[in-house]
């Protein structure tokens, strides 16, 4: 009797290493993590995005602040576990006569380690655009934020596993994280200006309400960003491919990790050569698309008062505030010949003083030959890192009101006597602190305490609403061309 012995074919090309990823995926440390990323997410991230105003450019930029923070326990304790794996196990003599090589194995290991968290982010990043989305009412989700964490999660996951690798000891994992997390978030504090080679850093992204609103979005930091992530990651896994490699496979090892290190260069490079555009925005001049220097076509969102208020529809929820708080000065302006017809809300303009950044814009303009105040919104709304509506609204006012009144008073860079006396009388009837600003009369042209021109100011101020705006409506071209005096003063 002759036993028949069924013989298998050749297997498909791949088909082993299909089964080694599927082995992975199944065994990855990585998946008993997913639960603590949803948690740090939630607590950290998420949290912080929806307690900002819902518009997009101040919730994608935040999140790109703080959600590669919340990853980093997580992916690169995962993923330095993995890679200690054979090291802690003494299998070097066990697994050396395995077909595939070590290079081989350890990418599928990282790979399944990446991937788990890599679904996790995009999870994240979905739930909290989706829910933005719900809320915000103009604009459109920013893609490069949320692309510079999704380049930066195998970055970070290859740095967990090269430290696992050529480090396989107990206590590699808690110092790995540590060492990633403080080198993260303490790379952020050497950025004092631009250009600064630190912006690679994929955390800087710092939000700001006019950012992305009345211009585009400008990618050129980001981009940036996700030339060094990549070039990062194509480094370090060449690094994964020296030990125990052949000769072939340490080749392509080394020519990965030289493409990866000049990537990573090239992009710092790039950084070095940056300088601030005046929207709040990073330029960076090789990576620099004319076409966001166009701005954005939007239909203002105007208010229903004598002197016309509008605002950008991205702040429209903020309408109500503005109108309260230029309200008083509204009403004293209305009908005074010269007072402009419109306030209107403007893009402000950067300017990099040193360590600092000025935000300025607005004022006084003529649109099509009719007066207009250009009004810059204060760039922290409220609601955003602790501002109040009544610190809002203070600072509208502020900025603002001196705004409207040099409009009627008039705006020369010496004004007369009379001149400061009515804006100083006017601050004082809207409810404006005119008494901090003439604590600086040579910064706001207002006058200083105890003046003749003080003491007119409080009288003019005592005077009724009615009888103080015929006066206006009267004398304002004389007032405004410097030819009236204090006697002339009621």
């Amino acid at each position: 009797m002759t036993l028949a012995v069924a013989r298998r074919g050749p297997r498909p090309p791949g088909r082993s290493v299909t089964r080694l990823v599927s082995l992975e995926l199944r065994r990855s440390t990585m998946v008993w993590m997913l639960p603590v990323v949803a948690g740090l997410f939630w607590y950290n991230a998420f949290r912080e995005s929806m307690a900002l105003p819902p518009l997009w450019n101040l919730r994608a930029m935040a999140m790109q602040q703080s959600i590669l923070l919340d990853f980093v326990p997580p992916v690169v304790g995962a993923a330095a576990w993995l890679g200690s794996r054979e090291g802690r196990h003494r299998m070097g003599d066990l697994i050396a006569g395995t077909p595939r090589s070590g290079w081989t194995r350890r990418l599928v290991a990282w790979a399944a380690c990446t991937c788990w968290a890599e679904a996790a982010y995009l999870g994240c990043v979905g739930v909290l655009y989706g829910v933005t989305a719900g809320q915000a009412p103009w604009g459109g989700p920013l893609w490069w934020p949320a692309a510079v964490g999704a380049v930066g999660i195998p970055a970070i996951s290859a740095l967990g596993f090269v430290v696992g690798v050529f480090l396989p000891h107990r206590f590699t994992v808690p110092l790995t994280i540590l060492a990633v997390f403080f080198g993260l978030g303490f790379g952020l504090y050497p950025i004092h200006t631009t250009p600064s080679y630190w912006q690679v850093d994929p955390l800087w992204a710092p939000p700001n309400a006019s950012v992305a609103t009345f211009y585009p979005y400008r990618p050129d930091l980001p981009i940036a960003q996700v030339i060094f992530l990549i070039g990062l990651t194509a480094a370090l896994l060449g690094v994964v491919g020296l030990p125990g490699a052949g000769r072939w496979p340490r080749r392509v090892a080394v020519c990965l990790g030289a493409v990866g290190i000049a990537s990573a260069a090239t992009s710092v490079l790039l950084v070095g050569t940056s300088r601030p555009d005046g929207h709040g925005m990073t330029l960076i001049p090789a990576l620099h698309d004319s076409a966001d220097d166009r701005p954005v076509p939007y239909t203002p969102v105007c208010g229903r008062t004598a002197i016309r208020v509008c605002v950008h529809p991205a702040h429209a929820a903020y309408l109500p505030v503005v109108t309260d708080a230029l309200g008083p000065v509204l009403s004293e302006l209305a009908g005074v010949p010269g007072a402009p017809l419109t306030v209107e809300e403007t893009a402000p303009v950067f300017r990099q003083r040193g360590d600092d950044v000025v935000v300025g814009g607005g004022g006084p303009r003529t649109v099509g030959g009719r007066p207009e105040i250009g009004l810059v919104v204060p760039d922290t709304l409220p609601g955003e890192y602790g501002m109040t509506t009544a610190e809002f609204t203070r600072a509208v006012a502020s900025s603002a009101g001196l705004d409207l009144i040099s409009t009627v008073v008039g705006r020369t860079p010496h004004p007369g006597p009379a001149q400061r006396a009515v804006t100083m009388a006017l601050l004082t009837v809207a409810g404006i602190d005119g008494g901090r600003m003439a604590a600086r009369p040579a910064e706001n042209g207002l006058p200083s305490p105890g003046s003749p021109e003080f003491d007119a100011a409080r009288r003019f101020a005592a005077l009724p609403f009615s009888t103080r705006h015929a006066w206006l409506v009267a004398h304002a071209a004389a007032l405004r061309a410097g030819r009236l005096t204090l006697r002339d003063l009621p």
